[in-house]
């Protein structure tokens, strides 16, 4: 494997009966860099990160993760990697301190490694002061900062996030990617699965699942300069019953709802705004806004998906 990669697949593929939950992926993931893992429940995500960190055997396939073989290592990734699973793996009974302590052990660091892990993992965690509460006292938002804490005690290059934020509130998601930021700036790599599409943005390069394949690859400027189409946003008195009547019309390519207002693209050539103002006018509905904007990971995700075409970037 290039020694620039920190993961590498080709055509890993993962089977439960005649169920193929990933099919044929194939991706690089580059020494120091965020990779966004993004997909929706059940797209293939955590069979995915299951098989990179050497508790799940592919069916067929290869990756190598660490400098190390997904099938004849997978005991030498789990030494060298960090996982936080989707769900909370924290013993709740526990401290803080005593949860550090736990996994320090588990790791088999030694006194004076286990002394500066510890350390460590209270000022990552920013639990100092609440080391001696039970973790199951603890908002969720501090349980998932304690769980990344304890992934990191050995110092792993690597560290596996599996939809470390869902459940969690904004706040506390937006303080959990800033502390995400400054793990890369230290040069370990993160590979984070995640269905908010919001958060692909803070990525360096994305790899979107869908239906156990690969079906977009690239960072998110990469992604979002594929977008084909005429994109404007609509803000009305009443987006759905628009959206609804707009629907039936054949000169709209795309609609979907973003909060209190309607995404509806185009394909180049057709001239929205006259359209758009007669068929408001047509269904009583008051246009208060109509602007042409520039496409959001969703929109493109959308886009790739009911298209089903594949948009592979450099990796």
């Amino acid at each position: 494997m290039n020694d620039q990669l920190a993961i590498s697949t080709s055509k890993l593929t993962k089977k439960f009966g005649d169920f193929i939950s990933v099919n044929d992926v194939t991706f690089n993931v580059k020494r120091g860099e965020i990779f966004g893992f993004l997909g929706s429940n059940g797209a293939g995500k955590t069979t995915t990160i299951r098989m990179l960190c050497g508790i799940l055997p592919p069916t067929s396939g290869s990756g190598v993760v660490a400098g190390y073989d997904i099938l004849t290592q997978p005991e030498k990734i789990k030494e060298n990697i960090g996982y936080m699973s989707q769900k909370f793996s924290l013993y709740s009974e526990l401290t803080v301190e005593e949860n550090i302590d736990f996994f320090s052990g588990a790791y088999k660091l030694n006194n004076n490694l286990r002394i500066n892990a510890k350390k460590r993992a209270l000022e990552i965690s920013k639990l100092t002061e609440k080391k001696k509460i039970q973790a199951r006292n603890l908002a969720t938002g501090w349980k998932q900062r304690l769980a990344l804490a304890c992934a990191l005690l050995h110092n792993p290059k690597i560290v596996f996030l599996d939809e470390p934020t869902a459940g969690v509130d904004p706040i506390s998601r937006r303080d959990f990617w800033d502390l995400i930021y400054d793990l890369a700036s230290d040069g370990i790599t993160i590979f984070v699965t995640t269905h908010f599409l919001d958060e692909a943005e803070h990525c360096t390069s994305i790899g979107l699942i869908h239906e156990g394949r690969i079906v977009a690859q690239g960072s998110p400027q990469f992604l979002k300069g594929q977008f084909q189409q005429q994109l404007y946003r609509i803000e009305t008195n009443n987006p759905i019953e628009l959206m609804e009547f707009l629907q039936k019309e054949n000169w709209v390519q795309d609609i979907s709802l973003f909060g209190n207002s309607i995404h509806v693209s185009f394909q180049f050539g057709v001239e929205p705004k006259s359209l758009i103002k007669d068929a408001a006018s047509r269904s009583q509905l008051i246009i208060q806004n109509f602007e042409k904007i520039s496409p959001s990971l969703e929109d493109v995700f959308i886009s790739i998906i009911e298209d089903k075409s594949v948009i592979k970037g450099s990796n």
